[in-house]
């Protein structure tokens, strides 16, 4: 993916290869309302780690982004790595853009935190009283035709083996 003069077009730079570079991905302070951290994770590259313990039933942060429509979903789908949450049918938040760090909060089948869309604003909060040191992550309750076959690495005990679930 090259423009004319062999640099990527601003287009490829921005939507599709969003957060590249040598930089190390940042929690926005002002979208947490707990210390976190973000480093590399033994579920899949990076993840977001407690810094504090953090009670049960807590805002823990707001997934942020750029919002995007359905058709804007559609082109970007190719990326290799996405971090898009739908905040309904027609609208989402693509984390890769302006995100505050909760785009890199990993998936697990039987997670810490669970999500919420409030008045257009995304929010993770624990489902249980979380320790310091512990990796944040939330089932991505990701169904339906389009939801990507990808394999699993949450290693819970109620591990289902794929991120999307099986369709009744």
């Amino acid at each position: 993916m090259e423009g004319k003069n062999g640099k990527p077009t601003e287009y490829e730079r921005v939507v599709l290869l969003p957060g590249l570079g040598p930089k190390k991905p940042r929690i926005d302070r002002s979208k947490a309302f707990f210390k976190l951290e973000i480093r590399r994770s033994k579920i899949h590259r990076w993840g977001v780690f407690a810094l504090e313990d953090i009670p049960a039933r807590r805002r823990v942060i707001e997934y942020t982004g750029q919002k995007i429509d359905s058709n804007e979903v559609d082109r970007r789908i190719v990326r290799k790595h996405m971090y898009i949450f739908w905040l309904n049918d027609n609208w989402a938040i693509d984390g890769a853009i302006k995100g505050s760090g909760a785009e890199l909060i990993n998936h697990s089948c039987s997670g810490n935190l669970e999500s919420w869309v409030v008045r257009g604003h995304i929010y993770l909060s624990t489902r249980r009283r979380v320790s310091a040191g512990d990796e944040l992550t939330y089932d991505y309750n990701m169904e339906g035709e389009d939801a990507p076959d990808d394999a699993c690495r949450c290693g819970s005990k109620n591990c289902r083996g794929k991120l999307a679930k099986k369709l009744s």
